[in-house]
């Protein structure tokens, strides 16, 4: 039987987008938003997509209110074109997730997928930072919540919601963002152990002081890791120095400080993302992510899994999050032991090839309680079933 070809629409406008998801909602046709094409294998394979609806059409920086400290910015602006904006006001989105290749991740699609960076352990992540939402849903509604004031906390919150729904919900159509001064200057204390336990209790150690770091990430391949801590400000340098005594304390070793710190982190955040991504976000040559969900304590475990697995990981070390690439043979033949060894975290597979995902659950179990409500918010939301049916979690 051939293959049902799949037809690219690019709405121009919010209106245009809306009266499209009308129409395909009527005739029951599935929809994948699509933005930069960065992450388009995460979730689930889904039932046949017959439209992909691009954001490229609404590119637009709305709004940028300097002094205010916020931005109104429509699903399709490129994140980087976005922070190069912000960076002429001495501004930024605390946002530094990888941005795959030409740097094409979106505003839409960073909150779909609620992906984040090393910035995340002092700013938050998605939903920390997004202040409203405009979607359109598959009944050609057009539907707002949140405020461009920080204060405001009235009313439903749909951007909470729609972060990290993967696409299944409705289109994201513009975000009002929060931001933050941009920091002058920039230093990082790190030291390494060989010793598992011994880098977990230093990344325990330093995440629960008041260091006030911007970013605080553990890293671990080939038998070894690393502990980075970040600081921004005028007083960089003298924080990392602080810092670096407290890794001495704690039994790393080879600790330095460098305020040529761009390069370091910048390979944290593409440990994130597996070598072989390419333009289409696809992993077709043989990686694979798997992103953990723990506690801060956690940090030994992941690292003992990704050693077995002969991978290597990245992890937030104060939120208990790790990112671990490994070959997706390995993870195939290994899935059970893998998952079982990370049980009770979540563990979701990000890239990977798509037969992989006929091997190895990307999302894993779910609780039945939290499913049922997880239907019911997709029956809400999408009411003709057409936004990447069945790509999210237990087939919804």
């Amino acid at each position: 039987m051939a293959t049902a070809q799949v037809t690219t629409e690019r709405p121009g406008s919010p209106e245009e987008a809306a009266e499209l998801l009308r129409s395909l909602g009527e005739a029951g046709r599935a929809v994948r938003p699509v933005g930069g094409r960065t992450k388009l294998d995460w979730g689930g394979s889904g039932e046949p997509i017959a439209v992909e609806l691009e954001t490229a059409g609404m590119a637009k920086i709305l709004e940028h209110n300097e002094g205010d400290l916020t931005a109104v910015l429509q699903a399709g602006v490129p994140l980087a074109e976005a922070q190069a904006r912000f960076a002429e006001a001495g501004q930024m989105f605390a946002l530094d997730p990888p941005l795959g290749a030409g740097d094409a991740t979106t505003i839409g699609g960073l909150v779909a997928a609620a992906d984040s960076g090393p910035l995340r352990h002092r700013y938050g992540g998605v939903r920390d930072l997004v202040l409203g939402i405009t979607l359109a849903l598959s009944d050609g509604t057009i539907a707002k919540a949140g405020s461009k004031v920080i204060k405001n906390v009235a009313g439903y919150d749909l951007g909470k919601l729609f972060t990290g729904s993967y696409g299944t919900l409705g289109l994201i159509l513009d975000v009002t963002v929060r931001l933050h001064p941009k920091p002058v200057a920039t230093a990082t204390a790190f030291g390494a152990s060989d010793d598992a336990d011994v880098l977990a209790a230093a990344a325990t150690k330093l995440a629960a002081l008041p260091l006030e770091a911007d970013s605080l990430d553990a890293a671990w391949q080939q038998g070894s890791g690393r502990l980075l801590a970040r600081f921004g400000g005028a007083s960089a340098g003298d924080q990392a120095g602080v810092a670096a005594e407290h890794m001495r304390k704690a039994g790393l070793e080879s600790v330095q400080t460098t305020d040529d710190d761009d390069e370091l982190w910048a390979a944290l955040r593409a440990a994130q993302r597996a070598t072989s991504v390419g333009g289409e976000g696809s992993s077709a040559g043989g990686g694979a992510v798997l992103k953990v969900s723990g506690r801060v304590t956690d940090l030994a475990t992941a690292i003992r899994v990704t050693e077995r697995a002969e991978g290597s990981l990245v992890s937030r070390a104060a939120h208990g999050l790790s990112w671990i690439a490994l070959d997706a043979g390995e993870l195939a033949r290994r899935a059970t032991d893998i998952r079982d060894a990370l049980q009770p975290r979540p563990v979701v597979l990000l890239d990977g090839p798509a037969g992989l995902r006929s091997d190895f659950d990307p999302w894993g179990p779910v609780d039945a309680g939290a499913l049922q409500v997880m239907r019911r918010i997709k029956e809400r939301f999408d009411t003709h079933r057409i936004f990447r049916p069945g790509a999210y979690l237990g087939g919804i």
